[in-house]
């Protein structure tokens, strides 16, 4: 990390800047840690002692808001630290997290909350922006206290991978969280129905002997939600979204104006249900990969924004919890450090806009968390003076900045990759979509001028 620079110049740069529609060449001045102006003359000096930083024509963008994030610590420091993913995110061009509360105590107490987002009140650190469990111990039997996680700083409210299986539960934690301006983030997936389940059922699952999950887990608990949602008024979100008729579903509640959003994670757009290979236990994920139809199902679902996030769902596991045979292996990936990369595939293939793919990475995902306002009702400060907003380019915003070049390859190559853990399904994979350089509150974390 370098030392902070009282004015840093961005010359030579593509601005893209979702929030407000921005995209096209020009300088962005950076003061005292903030945006100060991106309508810079292309004749002006650069001001005395200023850093310049030479982009060569790569894009810079606000640092990716990532909303759903598992960290090891505390509890399971062994698979991930705050260190050790704070490096995995700015490889990522990631400055701020939304972190799932299912460690080891969970985030299930306000002194939990506060704990985690003062690991990232130092200056130039991750934003660590903590959700809140919906249940005491994420164990689905007793509402958590909601009001006062929320007043602590919760962000939103969610049991992780853990559906939210009663009906009633899920009704009283919409209604609670509706008081308090939270939103509730949803695992859609029917537990009695999954099981024991680690493949999605169907002929590859007969075929390796490995219990299936119907995709009509997802729907059911997706059709259920949304009509409780509808009957309570609340805010409901579904994590990482794998079937076209999960899809659908919302779809049709969004065209009907309920208050329903949801994400996506890149394995469900960019792989399919074959990755699992013979028993490859890196492509195990919860839910499970999909059909090919889903997957394409998925893709359509990010091109007419019905999808409005992609996250990179990243779980931190160590060898030794992949090295189990398939069913018994634990379920996730790592994907800070490849979540733009793999993103931009769609970019690449003309599915999206680089202005539409960027934006499930920065603008769209912060107006889920209410992080594009200046002010919102998660009001603990910062260490260096108050709430900034995030996912902008806009003058006065906190200088999050990722600068990367669409167009440069790399390999994914599992071992290399930034951070700690390492188990992701995309090792060996070839991308297009490199970041150069990433800076949180004005700070160089990572990078620098483009080569």
């Amino acid at each position: 990390m370098s030392a902070k620079s009282t004015d840093i110049l961005f010359e030579n740069v593509r601005l893209l800047d979702p929030a407000s529609g921005l995209d096209r060449p020009g300088r962005l001045l950076v003061r005292g840690g903030r945006i100060a102006d991106h309508d810079l003359p292309g004749a002006e000096g650069a001001p005395e002692g200023a850093e310049i930083v030479q982009g060569g024509g790569a894009v810079l963008c606000p640092g990716l808001v990532d909303i759903r994030v598992e960290i090891g610590e505390p509890g399971h420091e062994y698979r991930e630290t705050v260190k050790s993913a704070t490096r995995a995110a700015f490889a990522g061009g990631v400055t701020t997290v939304a972190v799932l509360p299912t460690g080891t105590p969970p985030i299930d107490d306000p002194a939990m909350v506060r704990l985690l987002r003062s690991r990232g009140d130092d200056p130039g650190s991750l934003t660590l922006l903590p959700y809140g469990a919906v249940t005491k111990g994420c164990k689905g039997g007793e509402l958590a206290e909601i009001g006062l996680l929320r007043e602590a700083g919760a962000v939103a409210f969610t049991d992780g991978a853990q559906a939210i299986a009663s009906a009633r539960l899920m009704k009283l934690a919409l209604t609670y969280a509706r008081g308090f301006g939270g939103m509730v983030v949803q695992h859609p997936e029917e537990p009695s129905l999954a099981g024991s389940g680690c493949a999605t059922d169907g002929e590859l699952a007969i075929r390796l002997g490995l219990p299936g999950i119907p995709t009509a887990a997802e729907a059911i608990m997706i059709a259920r939600d949304i009509r409780l949602a509808e009957l309570t008024g609340g805010r409901l979100h579904f994590g990482h979204v794998s079937t076209g008729e999960g899809v659908e579903l919302i779809r049709r509640a969004k065209q009907r104006g309920l208050a329903v959003t949801c994400d996506t994670a890149p394995q469900y757009f960019d792989l399919n249900e074959n990755a699992i290979g013979d028993f490859r236990t890196y492509a195990k994920f919860s839910p499970p990969l999909r059909a090919e139809a889903d997957r394409l199902a998925i893709c359509a679902a990010l091109a007419d924004g019905t999808i409005d996030a992609v996250a990179s769902d990243h779980t931190p596991r160590d060898a030794d919890d992949k090295r189990l045979p398939f069913a018994q292996a634990a379920a996730g990936g790592t994907g800070l450090a490849t979540l733009l990369g793999v993103t931009l595939t769609r970019y690449h293939d003309g599915t999206l806009s680089l202005l539409d793919a960027v934006a499930l990475l920065t603008s769209r995902p912060a107006a889920l968390l209410g992080l594009d306002r200046e002010t919102t009702a998660v009001t603990p400060s910062r260490a260096r003076g108050g709430w900034r907003p995030a996912g902008a380019l806009t003058a006065g915003h906190s200088a999050d900045l990722c600068l990367f070049d669409p167009d440069r390859a790399w390999r994914v190559v599992a071992g290399s990759l930034p951070g700690h853990a390492q188990n992701t399904p995309f090792d060996g994979r070839a991308l297009e979509g490199r970041v150069l350089g990433t800076w949180k509150d004005g700070l160089r974390v990572l990078g620098g001028e483009a080569q």
